[in-house]
């Protein structure tokens, strides 16, 4: 018969609960139960087993032999005559069958020891591990490989166990002794009187009395005691000695992995399972400033289906997660590679811890955040920022000590939103990362020394439009904006060279500035018939795709859309291929403004008018800069004045006019300047067709 023992206790944070999950299932089933298996079910784990569950505690309580686990490498570890002594020497001295063999390994490292006054350093330590290593018995190598990685150059301690068992001036290994110590007779193996209470609170989570005030590290933030840790100034760290020694025994199951993937050639990959540098974006309790002191984050994997241990521990060997075709080197690279990852090995979720500084010098491992494991196609499109490398330049650039800090915040901005992106995507997401990477561009072409670190960002590919299309008005007016033939180069100083975007600080093509969206498409519009009039460029170039539909240029005519949002989509949307055309979105437009109607004409390119067949195929309709002019102003009599020239114009071109009223329309209710950002925006054929009806072309006698 299965039982399903749902264990209170063991949840997945702290982190020592998480890893007391691990060693109960390690120890079932390594030392009563090969069948026994386990999963995560909301906030507890859940051990199915043979075992009920007063034969589950008889077994930690009667026949657990606790794992020989020695540091005889460091000080404090029990091996050295200033040491506390207290565990190491009670199981040295232990005359039961569970601790016979623990006490053997003992008696070995002590010889290893040798007659020491104190821990070896630098080169004799390693010289000192490596002989250790060689004459430890198999079941030792267990906590040597999870707590040392031996290389060819000097050892390496894995971040997880602190700095090789040890976390500052607490030894893992010699309170793992006394705590053992606490729990069972070294003469005849019984449980101690408060064992039972211990092991019922441990694995079910409920408070025990007569907890033991002793240090549990960096594992159990909340119980490490200090200041404001309960009622009054403060208390004494309080540990449960069952959870400190499960937490151990959980650990083990990472030992092992850690060798097999030394083949990395990368030394800034920290070759241990799921673990990688620090990221402080992603969770409100990190910052970019944690990351230098940090030992690194770890991610722990979650699952629902039960798994025995020894598929657990493939899994934990396996831990080594790609982005793209490198392995991934910190959190933000963990948090883009997990969806395939966890998707394909039934990983639910991960939670993610940081051993972070805290409280002085102390390493607290700090839960960060749970990210869930689903495939989201949308998070292969930062793979586009990765180009020339772009992506990582400007994290590094950003961790600078000499970065502004308007990049700074920004980097730490994105950053995050990728991570949202991670965590569920869709077209706000997109856009805010649209907007971000359009914000940090415009920053860096006006800081010296990010244009001298970075390059400007890669042209993306066109699904970044179709994702983040929302249907929206701004969105639809941003892309038709972005469209527009070189318009990059009026936002940015920005030159193309050999097929290569570069930086070009001598431009003269690029006017927009600081100032309102209106302001800048003028600017932006006078550069550009500016440049026409110089011969620079062949026409007002006011051409692209995709184009806009009606509504939306309506819409912004009449001061109804967002314009700082239409200005932040559209610096971002300039570093976008963009695709000839968008879902067509089935929206009445009223009828536009009779001014609207007799300027767009002269807004439109000669090639697209001819099209319509409006103008003959050598006839040319110049836009003058005069009439640009006289609208921006927003005096009603200049632009009703610019307005009787465009009528003049038009004649001119060969368009037949309205014979009713036989005059210009007069401005009514429409600010002259935003008329003419909205004439500058492209219209798909059809709208266009439909607003230039009423003008056809004059026949002309023979």
């Amino acid at each position: 018969m299965i039982h399903e023992h749902v264990l209170g206790g063991c949840t997945p944070a702290p982190l020592a609960h998480y890893l007391k999950a691990l060693g109960i299932l390690r120890l079932v089933s390594e030392q009563k139960d090969p069948q026994a298996a386990g999963c995560w079910q909301g906030e507890q784990f859940v051990l199915r087993t043979g075992l009920s569950r007063e034969e589950l505690e008889r077994f930690f309580l009667e026949e657990y032999r606790p794992t020989p686990i020695v540091a005889p490498w460091n000080g404090g570890s029990g091996f050295y005559p200033n040491d506390n002594k207290g565990g190491i020497d009670s199981i040295a001295a232990a005359q039961t069958g569970r601790l016979s063999h623990y006490s053997d390994v003992i008696t070995l490292a002590r010889k290893c020891v040798g007659l020491r006054e104190e821990s070896p350093k630098n080169d004799e330590k390693s010289d000192f591990l490596c002989h250790l290593r060689a004459h430890l018995p198999d079941s030792a190598l267990l906590w040597f490989d999870a707590a040392v990685m031996l290389t060819t150059e000097k050892p390496e301690y894995p971040p997880l166990l602190g700095t090789g068992g040890n976390d500052g001036r607490l030894d893992f290994t010699n309170n793992f002794m006394q705590r053992v110590s606490e729990l069972f007779d070294s003469t005849d193996g019984n449980p101690s009187p408060k064992s039972f209470v211990w092991l019922s609170g441990a694995l079910s989570g409920e408070a025990a009395h007569g907890l033991v005030t002793k240090a549990i590290g960096q594992f159990s933030p909340g119980n490490a005691g200090g200041p404001n840790a309960t009622t009054g100034f403060g208390t004494d760290s309080l540990m449960n000695p069952w959870d400190f020694v499960l937490m151990l025994e959980g650990a083990l199951l990472f030992a092992g992995a850690a060798t097999r993937r030394m083949e990395s050639s990368d030394a800034s990959i920290l070759s241990y399972p799921f673990t990688v540098r620090t990221t402080g974006s992603g969770a409100g309790c990190g910052n970019v400033a944690d990351e230098a002191p940090s030992r690194a984050e770890i991610w722990m994997p979650l699952w629902n289906k039960a798994i025995s241990a020894q598929e657990l521990r493939l899994l934990l060997a396996e831990g080594r997660v790609t982005v793209g075709r490198r392995a991934a080197r910190d959190g933000l690279d963990f948090a883009r590679a997990v969806g395939g990852y966890g998707v394909d090995r039934g990983i639910s979720s991960f939670q993610r811890y940081a051993f972070l500084m805290r409280s002085g010098k102390a390493y607290l491992a700090t839960p960060l955040a749970r990210i869930k494991v689903f495939r989201n196609p949308q998070i292969d499109l930062v793979a586009h920022l990765d180009r020339a490398q772009w992506l990582e330049r400007l994290r590094r650039f950003a961790r600078d000590k000499n970065a502004p800090s308007s990049i700074q915040q920004l980097v730490r901005c994105l950053e995050d939103a990728i991570f949202s992106l991670t965590q569920g995507g869709g077209c706000a997401v997109l856009q805010n990362l649209l907007v971000l990477i359009g914000h940090i561009q415009q920053t860096c072409a006006n800081s010296n020394k990010a244009r001298e670190a970075l390059v400007p960002v890669p042209l993306l590919g066109q699904e970044w439009a179709l994702e983040a299309d929302d249907n929206s008005h701004e969105f639809r007016l941003a892309c038709a904006l972005a469209g527009l033939t070189e318009i990059r180069g009026n936002l940015l100083p920005i030159k193309v060279n050999k097929g290569k975007i570069e930086w070009d600080t001598g431009s003269h093509h690029a006017v927009w500035g600081g100032g309102q969206l209106v302001g800048n498409l003028l600017r932006v519009l006078n550069r550009r018939l500016l440049d026409a009039q110089r011969g620079d460029q062949a026409d007002k170039s006011l051409t692209g795709l995709p184009a806009a539909d009606l509504a939306a240029v309506l819409a912004f005519l009449r001061g109804e859309t967002d314009d700082e949002r239409i200005a932040g989509l559209l610096a971002g949307l300039v570093n976008v291929k963009l695709p000839q055309h968008l879902p067509r979105r089935e929206l009445p437009a009223d009828q536009p403004p009779a001014t609207f109607g007799l300027l767009k004409p002269l807004f439109t390119p000669d090639a697209i008018l001819q099209k319509l067949g409006l103008l003959p195929a050598d006839a040319h309709l110049p836009l003058p800069r005069e009439i640009v002019t006289l609208l921006k102003t927003g005096n009603r009599d200049q632009v009703n004045r610019a307005i009787e020239i465009a009528w003049r114009r038009l004649r001119i071109a060969g368009l037949k006019l309205p014979t009713h009223p036989g005059q210009p329309p007069d401005l009514v209710g429409i600010d002259g300047a935003r008329l003419a950002a909205a004439l500058m925006i492209p219209l798909a054929m059809g709208d266009l067709a439909r607003i230039c009806q009423p003008f056809t072309p004059i026949q002309k006698a023979d």
